[in-house]
């Protein structure tokens, strides 16, 4: 049996936007952007090695210099090179980049000067750089990096050959306060600007999430009035297959083998005009705008499974944490009957011999677990539930007939069920069992998880 019922009829609220975001860690870097700084290095660096000389009067190791240089274009080169395949870099491989600026600067700078030099303060510009994109254990490690370096370059760096008519001699100490004032200019550097770029990334993730959660809800406002004009549509010919219902049971025999479908097909068919009458009802309908008397979570999830109950599947209610008696209540509202029934019908539907629902309540959280020994989900759509329009029909057909009335595949039902769900402060989180890790084995787990005020306070 595939699982296809439960991707077309039961989302994480926030995470429905996916913005994921997710870690800043999987970001990723524009490889020209950093490129077309090194470009500019290469080409600042080499002018000023073949000029200072005749401009200056400072003798410098020109030959290991322009060397050093050489080697970024020549690796830069490759990189413009690889650019072509993978426009972009992940975070790691941005460090290394700019790791590598780093400690080229450094090898250029102990070969002129060091802290005497005067563009000793650009050994700062790829910690400014990455500090900007970075997430805060690279920018750590880059900070460190410079400060290691700056320390290898007030160190080991040779002296600059300053002509005799104009020499400047610096004194230890005041070499050493330049190092002093360059590593901690590298740490305020990075910090600052990494806050600075973190606080536009959380203000841009934010609009991304709004964005995502408004198109949500007008996917689910179109939805409804679809439902209602389905339900307007599909009254007429559903009162006709009705009345045909009715004279065939009239006029069949009742020693006839077609008694029972035709019955069969006369409580559908009534099921069917209650279900679209719900749908179309007015939600400003007289006594709609009545408050839901709260209930117990135990008893919410025996009146929402009442319909879905089958003979020869177990339903076991487990409840952890605050007694039964001391468990916020909640009201049996629309969004709860309908969500909650949507995901306890698949449970049932999709189980073999049992659905278990553990309920954990405290005083400030309820979490709400539905697990079945089913089929449970398709490995390849567990990232995509509550998304519309989700099937598993390619991937799944062909293994397990469907069971009949299991619903369609395009994943309305479970896109809905969450949105009403989110609707009461929940999150909704889908995965599959471990085989022998609870008695329904490796069946789907449906997790709704209200943390914060509960449904009945808000």
């Amino acid at each position: 049996m595939t699982r296809q019922a439960w991707a077309g009829t039961v989302d994480d609220g926030a995470a429905d936007a996916r913005p994921e975001g997710g870690r800043w860690a999987a970001a990723r870097i524009n490889l020209r952007t950093l490129n077309t700084i090194r470009w500019i290095a290469i080409a600042g660096q080499t002018v000023t090695l073949l000029t200072v000389e005749d401009l200056v009067g400072i003798d410098i190791p020109l030959l290991p210099a322009l060397a050093v240089t050489a080697v970024s274009l020549l690796i830069n080169l490759y990189a413009v090179a690889r650019r072509r395949r993978s426009p972009f870099l992940t975070e790691r491989g941005a460090v290394l980049f700019l790791g590598y600026d780093t400690v080229q600067l450094t090898v250029l700078l102990m070969l002129t000067g060091g802290l005497e030099n005067p563009f000793a303060v650009l050994v700062l510009a790829p910690l400014m750089v990455g500090a900007s994109m970075l997430g805060r254990r690279l920018v750590t490690g880059l900070t460190t990096l410079t400060t290691a370096c700056l320390t290898l370059v007030w160190v080991l760096a040779m002296p600059l050959s300053w002509p005799t008519s104009n020499g400047v001699t610096l004194s230890p100490i005041y070499l050493g306060g330049i190092w002093a004032a360059l590593t901690l200019s590298a740490i305020f550097i990075a910090t600052y600007v990494y806050k600075v770029a973190q606080s536009g990334r959380d203000l841009s993730q934010a609009l991304i999430a709004s964005q995502v959660s408004l198109a949500r809800a007008q996917k689910a406002s179109a939805l409804g009035a679809l439902a209602a004009a389905a339900a307007h549509e599909l009254g007429s010919p559903l009162g006709t297959i009705a009345v045909v219902a009715k004279e065939l049971a009239r006029d069949m025999p009742p020693d006839s083998p077609w008694v029972e479908d035709i019955q069969l097909l006369q409580s559908q068919s009534d099921r069917c005009r209650v279900i679209l009458a719900d749908l179309a009802r007015r939600p400003d309908a007289e006594g709609e705008m009545e408050p839901y008397a709260p209930l117990g979570p135990v008893q919410v999830i025996e009146a929402v499974a009442a319909p879905h109950r089958r003979a020869d599947v177990a339903l076991e209610i487990t409840v952890t944490g605050a007694e039964e008696g001391a468990a916020s209540p909640l009201p049996l509202s629309p969004e709860l009957q309908h969500g909650l029934g949507n995901i306890l019908q698949n449970a049932m539907q999709f189980a073999t011999t049992r659905v278990d629902v553990t309920l954990h309540c405290d005083p400030s959280a309820l979490v709400l677990t539905v697990a079945d020994d089913g089929p449970g989900f398709p490995v390849s759509l567990l990232e995509r539930l509550g998304e519309p329009y989700v099937s598993d029909r390619d991937e799944r057909l062909e293994q397990v007939p469907v069971r009949a009335g299991g619903g369609g595949t395009m994943g309305l039902g479970l896109f809905i069920a969450q949105i009403l769900l989110e609707r009461t402060g929940a999150v909704v989180s889908y995965a599959n069992g471990r085989p022998g890790s609870t008695p329904v084995g490796a069946g789907a787990h449906v997790t709704v998880n209200w943390s914060g005020p509960l449904p009945a306070a808000q």
